[in-house]
């Protein structure tokens, strides 16, 4: 990668950082849309999270403000119309791509026309972060003019597991709040951070409540088991314990989990 590239690689990481240590989850793509416009030379960015089962989708977008869950309609109304990185990502594929990569005949065909009508824009990117049996979460940037070249997709390759590891962490901990307001109670989150705890921390720590290994909650975190490790190790530290079993259970005393 050139010079340009490894200082926006390292922007981003910087940014995917301040994401973990944060206790707002919906902070996550408005700090990270605004940057990925600017990488990507795009007029639009949404992350969508599509549902296999009824063809339904969820969408929040920025073109470059913020225009939130508007488009979600428009994002469906193109899975219904096979929009060209559906049949990708339901064949499994996972690496980002370019819609002009996987679709001969993308200008002219329906999708196109509604997103150059919506937006003003040509081309397209899909970039996957979780997939399941169920649902796929995928960002995807679009842009008029020239296609996203091999550099930009070598830097989409490069920021995936960052993207993938982050946005796994909003949904964590969102799950954590909404059941914490569910219950009438004091955000678990909050709780941890008062304990010295970071978000990060608490997603781990809730993970290891329910029972899930290292390379578990590597896999639902989108990191690798030894990363797990060390925060096991700082979690303990910070605890007073020195193994899974006492963690969870000062946790729950703790009202942590």
């Amino acid at each position: 990668m050139t010079k340009s590239d490894t200082l926006e690689y390292g922007r981003v990481l910087d940014l995917v950082v301040a994401v973990l240590e944060t206790d707002e989850p919906e902070d996550l793509w408005n700090l990270l849309a605004e940057h990925l416009l600017d990488v990507f030379a795009s007029s639009t960015v949404s992350i969508t999270e599509m549902h296999w089962a009824d063809r339904t989708a969820r969408t929040d977008g920025w073109a470059p403000k913020r225009i939130g869950t508007e488009i979600s309609e428009h994002v469906e109304r193109q899975v219904q119309q096979q929009h060209p990185l559906v049949g990708y990502l339901g064949g499994g594929g996972f690496r980002p791509v370019t819609v002009a990569q996987i679709c001969d005949r993308w200008r002219g065909s329906a999708c196109y026309d509604q997103a150059y009508q919506a937006f003003g824009t040509t081309q397209q990117l899909g970039l996957p972060l979780t997939t399941t049996r169920n649902t796929v979460r995928t960002v995807v940037l679009s842009r008029r003019g020239g296609d996203f070249g091999p550099r930009l997709l070598t830097m989409a390759e490069r920021i995936q597991p960052l993207l993938s590891s982050a946005d796994r962490q909003q949904h964590r901990l969102r799950q954590l709040r909404d059941a914490a307001a569910a219950a009438g109670a004091v955000s678990t989150v909050q709780r941890a951070v008062e304990h010295g705890l970071t978000p990060r921390e608490v997603t781990v720590l809730s993970l290891l409540a329910e029972g899930l290994t290292a390379a578990s909650i590597g896999r639902r975190l989108a990191i690798s088991p030894h990363t797990v490790k060390r925060h096991l190790e700082r979690i303990y530290r910070k605890l007073g314990t020195d193994n899974k079993v006492s963690a969870g259970l000062v946790a729950r005393r703790m009202g942590l989990v």
